[in-house]
């Protein structure tokens, strides 16, 4: 079903003799072009190119395949110029975010994107799942790439993904449930407490701040705890979880940024400071590749990344990259980072405090 946007890929990649070229041309990241390649490959059997650190050229069956390729952008292009909208028209986008962090931290966004970008018709929907394809119905999808298997989020064929980042989660409490119910002193303590967290799941998994740099003789068991949590109450969103621990029902497991404002004000306190939860979290952005290099989704990306740097609290976009995918950073990062605070420019000075913004959003009790 997506051979012709795989295809597209490749002619491009031919033209420019560059990865990296035509990632900038179709606007999306470069590990989206080299998968695009790699699966083209695997559907016909065949090599197509030889990548070297300082060229890439065409194998017989690449040159065969070339023609056809280009004589599909031309067919491409032909049916994007008719059905262009016209000067002044406004251009469509459709925006789909999951019920946790797409929605907590997409919503506060949207009104001043719309204020930048008048001319777009901004649709967002609220959907439980993240699409398993690409379709016309949606055109980017915010969420949480780190799910359980029935919802992952990581790419599916025919869609791009944009890491957005990896934020940091901590144990917080309100002081009157510590107060109440006794602060732990050890991981094992935790069991004898209601524990909230927006991730499904009665095991939680914590791992010592700095194991990673402990000696290698030290025991797992040293630096690395797995509990399992008695099922007092189970909260299945990130804002819910918030504004439940901010009211004294139990010890959260939360993202840095959302408990940020309540911890400097002395609202909320760190719970087994020298633990952190290893439980993943990956916000990414999810979009076809044959309309992520349209301007509107370029657009908003840009935005996105350069206004949840703040929020973050870090650099977005952070996530590693994938096996045989690692040359993808570096100058193109660099780049791509100066790109975004180059369009972003107008709105960064706002961006500085969207982090406490969102937080205030979702609770006045924090």
């Amino acid at each position: 079903m997506w051979l012709a946007s795989e295809m597209a890929a490749f002619a491009h990649v031919c033209e420019l003799e560059s990865f990296t070229a035509a990632a900038r041309l179709l606007g999306v990241p470069k590990v989206a072009v080299s998968r695009a390649i790699v699966s083209l490959e695997r559907r016909l059997g065949t090599r197509l190119l030889i990548r070297t650190t300082r060229r890439v050229s065409l194998t017989p069956a690449g040159e065969l395949l070339r023609p056809h390729c280009q004589r599909l952008l031309v067919e491409v292009e032909a049916v994007r110029s008719r059905f262009t909208a016209a000067p002044g028209a406004p251009r469509r986008l459709r925006l789909w975010v999951d019920p946790g962090y797409g929605r907590l931290l997409v919503t506060p966004l949207v009104p001043r994107f719309l204020e930048r970008y008048g001319d777009v018709a901004l649709s967002v929907t609220v959907v439980e799942s993240p699409p398993l394809a690409a379709s016309g119905d949606w055109d980017l999808m915010i969420g949480n790439a780190a799910r359980e298997p029935a919802v992952d989020m990581r790419e599916p064929a025919g869609l791009a993904s944009t890491p957005l980042g990896r934020p940091a989660l901590l144990l917080c409490a309100a002081p009157a449930y510590l107060a109440r119910h006794g602060r732990p002193r050890k991981p094992a303590d935790l069991t004898a407490h209601t524990v909230l967290r927006p991730a499904g799941g009665l095991t939680l998994r914590l791992r010592r701040s700095g194991a990673e740099s402990r000696s290698a003789r030290s025991s797992p068991h040293e630096h690395i705890q797995e509990l399992h949590l008695r099922p007092a109450l189970q909260v299945d969103d990130p804002a819910l979880v918030h504004s439940s621990v901010a009211a004294g029902l139990g010890i959260g497991v939360l993202p840095e940024f959302l408990c940020r404002q309540g911890l400097a004000m002395g609202k909320l306190e760190r719970v087994l400071p020298e633990w952190t939860p290893d439980d993943p979290l990956e916000l990414q952005a999810l979009h076809p590749i044959v309309s992520a290099g349209t301007a509107a989704v370029r657009q908003f990306l840009e935005f996105l990344l350069a206004n949840l740097v703040p929020v973050l609290g870090g650099t977005v976009g952070g996530t590693a990259p994938a096996r045989g995918d690692r040359d993808t950073g570096g100058r193109d990062g660099a780049d791509a980072r100066q790109d975004t605070r180059d369009s972003s420019h107008a709105s960064g000075a706002h961006a500085r405090t969207q982090g406490e913004r969102i937080a205030k959003s979702r609770t006045d009790d924090t």
